[in-house]
């Protein structure tokens, strides 16, 4: 991408969140400053970091293949040999099962997330960013699992519907543990809080 059209969409993210922070503007400058932080970390970060992202997940999704006998994972190349009773079926992680886009997807919506403190994002993005790691890994393992006992015929329908159910349930979790609750918690209305009212019964 061009260096100076990136320079530009970043001066421009940054100029508007200094207004909507000006402004008191907390839910427009979460919603900007999250998805503008996505955007930046796809032009930037994501070229570098697919391809280990790739391979992290093979390697880690081999194990399970190793254990079982059921598949080998080649993670260097970040591929995965399953073979099946009729024949062998070969699978890439490739952009899309890297998980890249959850986690910058997750690490985005958390940096703006301002119940937290800055030690706390610290600690949550590394916990996070690991959950969705392993998720992922599982997901990948459970479709190669499927192929090998099932078949070919089984890949459409476990990559397609049973896979991304299975890893958007995790998914979900993580979000109500690191979003939903916290917030609720931590909600203030005039004088009460359900932080306080915690505390003392």
């Amino acid at each position: 991408m061009n260096p100076v059209f990136l320079v530009l969409i970043v001066v421009l993210w940054l100029y508007m969140l200094w207004v909507l922070r000006r402004a008191e503007l907390h839910a427009w400058r979460f919603l900007w400053g999250s998805m503008g932080l996505f955007i930046i970390l796809m032009l930037t970060v994501q070229p570098w970091l697919t391809q280990p992202l790739a391979r992290c997940v093979s390697a880690m999704s081999g194990f399970v293949g190793r254990l079982t006998g059921a598949y080998t994972a080649y993670f260097k190349y970040g591929i995965l040999f399953i073979p099946t009773a009729e024949s062998s079926v070969t699978l890439q992680v490739d952009f899309e099962c890297s998980g890249i886009i959850e986690i910058m997807a997750f690490l985005s919506l958390l940096a703006f997330f301002s119940v937290y403190r800055g030690s706390e994002k610290a600690l949550i993005s590394v916990v996070g960013f690991a959950y969705i790691m392993v998720c992922n890994a599982l997901r990948i393992t459970l479709i190669c699992l499927s192929v090998h006992l099932f078949g070919v015929q089984a890949y459409y329908i476990v990559h397609t519907f049973v896979g991304r159910i299975f890893f958007y349930v995790f998914s979900v979790l993580l979000y109500f543990y690191v979003f939903t609750k916290p917030q609720v918690v931590r909600m203030k209305v005039g004088h009460f809080s359900y932080e306080h009212s915690k505390e003392n019964p």
